[in-house]
């Protein structure tokens, strides 16, 4: 059993973060900690940044939300979870957090070659090679979204 848990999720999909707070309840001593982490990006450096639709602290907030929603919904109630919600490179920032929160194992889901993010696969890679705790990689799961309301 593991004392501190961090779990890396895509908040926008309901199938993964349900496997893996799943996955890591059964993981965790009845007196560790969990924590859900989601790794978002601020906002373009392009040409034109100022033409974004949504500040970074609307980003920040819609994730935080989304996060809340898959806790509220998939842990048991006996449970609890610190919320990381973190701007930046989503491998460097989980090795970050990782490191900062002193977890025991950091957990994350695959997506595999197919994905529609083609970062996520490296992402894995990079965490599984530089993360200062154990890692495990859940395998791909189908994806499904939920809905908030804004």
């Amino acid at each position: 059993m593991y004392r501190k848990l961090l779990i890396a999720l895509d908040p926008e999909d309901d199938g993964e973060g349900k496997v893996a707070l799943e996955t890591a309840c059964g993981l965790v001593d009845e007196s560790g900690e969990l924590h859900l982490a989601s790794i978002y990006n601020p906002g373009s450096a392009g040409f034109f940044p100022h033409v974004e639709e949504t500040t970074p602290e609307d980003k920040e907030a819609e994730v935080r939300r989304w996060l809340d929603l898959l806790m509220r919904k998939y842990l048991p109630i006996n449970r609890s979870a610190t919320l990381h919600v973190v701007a930046g490179t989503p491998g460097e920032a989980l090795v970050a957090l990782a490191g900062n929160t002193g977890a025991d194992l950091l957990l994350l889901v695959s997506r595999g070659a197919g994905s529609h993010w083609l970062l996520r696969k490296a992402t894995v890679e990079y965490v599984s090679v530089n993360a200062p705790c154990a890692v495990l990689i859940l395998p791909p799961i189908a994806r499904e979204t939920i809905e908030i309301d804004t």
